[in-house]
């Protein structure tokens, strides 16, 4: 029943009384079941990011947030546990940042910019990876928003 002009509050209600009782199930990085289903897929995508950005093991591991040893069982493919949340929102932040330098640039330096040294406010002449890891998360959340914002997608 759609709603109309000509709708009745009863038949407000009744439409009302039809919705799901409960909220949709949203995905989110705190619940262990989503954690487990995207963490493969995550570590995929963030390992080829590391190879196209020419990181070294010690900045991979301090961008995702893992020891150097945890980074090592990443990249061998021997890690089987989930992400925790804060990996996962870390991994998706350089993801998110690979992707819109990627549709800002047409060229290779779409892969360089993350090295080298940028006078925007949030870098302060340091680079965007060093940034990153220096700042966590709110940092990394902020470039991935400051690209968007550059390429006009906010």
């Amino acid at each position: 029943m759609a709603i109309d002009q000509e709708a009745t509050m009863a038949d407000i209600i009744k439409l009302g009384a039809q919705a799901p009782l409960t909220p949709i199930d949203v995905q989110t990085f705190s619940k262990s079941e989503d954690r487990s289903r995207l963490s493969g897929v995550a570590l995929k995508a963030f390992r080829a990011l590391i190879e196209q950005w020419g990181l070294s093991n010690a900045e991979a591991a301090a961008l995702l947030g893992v020891s150097d040893s945890t980074w090592d069982r990443i990249k061998r493919g021997t890690w089987d546990q989930p992400l925790s949340q804060d990996q996962l929102t870390r991994a998706s932040a350089a993801i998110g940042v690979y992707k819109g330098l990627h549709l800002l640039f047409a060229d290779e330096m779409a892969d360089r910019w993350p090295k080298l040294p940028n006078r925007g406010s949030i870098f302060q002449r340091a680079t965007p990876v060093r940034a990153m890891i220096e700042g966590g998360i709110p940092v990394m959340l902020e470039t991935r928003r400051y690209i968007d914002a550059v390429r006009g997608g906010l």
